[in-house]
């Protein structure tokens, strides 16, 4: 149902039915990993001006990988790992 490099990929369906008798297809709920469950494979620094998209292109080659960098960070809010100069922790993702 997902791309292998999404976060999404791994996850189980489920149906729900719906009122009216229709059968809906979901995707479980995600739950976050720890960040110190997760290989480490490096450390990249924030400069001024990255974004999550440039930050995850230049770790993994992969723009659409920043939330690899939200998981090994134990980042809720993304847009808080953008302090200039911060150096965000690399990981593999769960597999």
């Amino acid at each position: 149902m997902f791309e292998p490099t999404s976060r999404y990929h791994a996850l189980p369906t489920a149906l729900h039915t719906e009122a009216d008798g229709r059968t809906v297809a979901y995707v479980r709920r995600r739950f976050l990993p720890a960040a110190d469950a997760l290989t480490a494979i490096g450390q990249i620094e924030v400069q001024q001006g990255d974004r999550l998209d440039l930050l995850a292109h230049r770790a993994f080659g992969d723009a659409e990988a920043a939330w690899r960098l939200a998981d090994a960070n134990d980042a809720l809010y993304p847009p808080d790992l953008l302090e200039p100069g911060r150096r965000l922790r690399l990981a593999m993702p769960l597999s």
